[in-house]
């Protein structure tokens, strides 16, 4: 942090606190104690009414107010809410900033209102069910780098699905356009040199994981923009399943991410999907049961009744 920062910074440090010695806020700002005088020498010679009281450290004049920004109660809270979603779900640089912007934040608050923002907060929670792995937020940070600075990458790719090879990898090329998260899943839109196009990758299949001196050329903003409904147009398999009557609070509650149309009848719950493959859907399927059946297409019917053949095969007795 340069001088410049750190000075507006101590500002906001005696708003949001109050009153600070300078041992604290040399702690906070890792340098010495010195330092934190000649700052404090400066900002009272830039006009900034800072008091100081032996034993008891600095603090504004009363009355006095920096704020950069006015923000409402909702406005802060949001805000608030949204940098510690960040810090919790970015890697640890971008959870850094998250921190360090939601104490700003805080620190420009009246207190009135930072007491209502601190108690809003206070009865709200974000829990996460699946948080990204250190390996995952590692690639996150150097996808980042890579696309602010243009640079191509390359790595190691396990597809799921893959029709060449299924359960090995492939070294890949790509020049890496967007970010994004689904579902807590992140993944990467990019220029995949392999196939001659734009495809996704989802950042915990990646593996050896680096970043080339090789540049590229970024994409105008609106070709990025299409980018992102690339995926969803790619989807051309339309899958129609009825769920029975009995199971469909429960579908709606967890449905799936393809799920494009639901109509409830008297037969049950009619859902349509679209979808690339129909590996994307069969397993989920698979998992309600008895309680669907699917009405087309007829060849991921046949996908799913040999499933439940295969299935039962593994649970007679004779396969023990």
């Amino acid at each position: 942090m340069n001088r410049t920062d750190r000075l507006l910074a101590i500002v906001l440090e005696l708003q949001r606190h109050g009153k600070l010695r300078a041992e604290d806020l040399a702690a906070t700002f890792e340098v010495n104690k010195r330092t934190i005088y000649r700052d404090v020498e400066a900002l009272c010679e830039s006009g900034v009414p800072i008091m100081s009281v032996t034993g008891q450290g600095y603090s504004l004049v009363e009355g006095y107010f920096l704020p950069p920004l006015s923000f409402d109660i909702d406005e802060a809270t949001m805000l608030l809410l949204g940098a510690d979603f960040m810090q919790q779900h970015f890697d640890a640089q971008y959870g850094r900033a998250a921190r360090s912007a939601g104490a700003k934040i805080e620190g420009v608050l009246q207190d009135r209102l930072r007491k209502d923002v601190r108690a809003i907060k206070a009865s709200l929670r974000f829990i996460s069910s699946q948080a990204a792995s250190p390996e995952v937020q590692a690639r996150l940070q150097m996808l980042r780098g890579a696309i602010l600075e243009c640079r191509r990458v390359r790595f190691r790719y396990f597809a799921r699905f893959a029709d060449e090879a299924k359960g090995k990898h492939e070294w890949r090329e790509a020049d890496p356009y967007l970010l994004t998260n689904v579902a807590q899943v992140w993944y990467t839109s990019a220029f995949d040199h392999k196939h001659g196009e734009v495809r996704v990758f989802r950042l915990d299949r990646m593996e050896d994981l680096t970043v080339s001196e090789i540049a590229f050329v970024r994409p105008a903003l609106d070709v990025l923009k299409g980018l992102q409904n690339r995926g969803n147009n790619q989807r051309t398999i339309v899958v129609k399943a009825l769920f029975s009557k009995s199971v469909t609070r429960w579908v709606k509650e967890s449905q799936s991410f393809f799920a494009t149309h639901e109509e409830e009848t008297d037969e049950g719950l009619l859902v349509i999907y679209t979808i690339r493959r129909e590996d994307e859907l069969l397993q989920w399927l698979l998992g309600w049961g008895r309680n669907v059946r699917v009405l087309e297409p007829a060849s991921l019917r046949d996908r799913l009744r040999a499933e439940a053949e295969a299935m039962m095969k593994n649970h007679t007795a004779a396969s023990y």
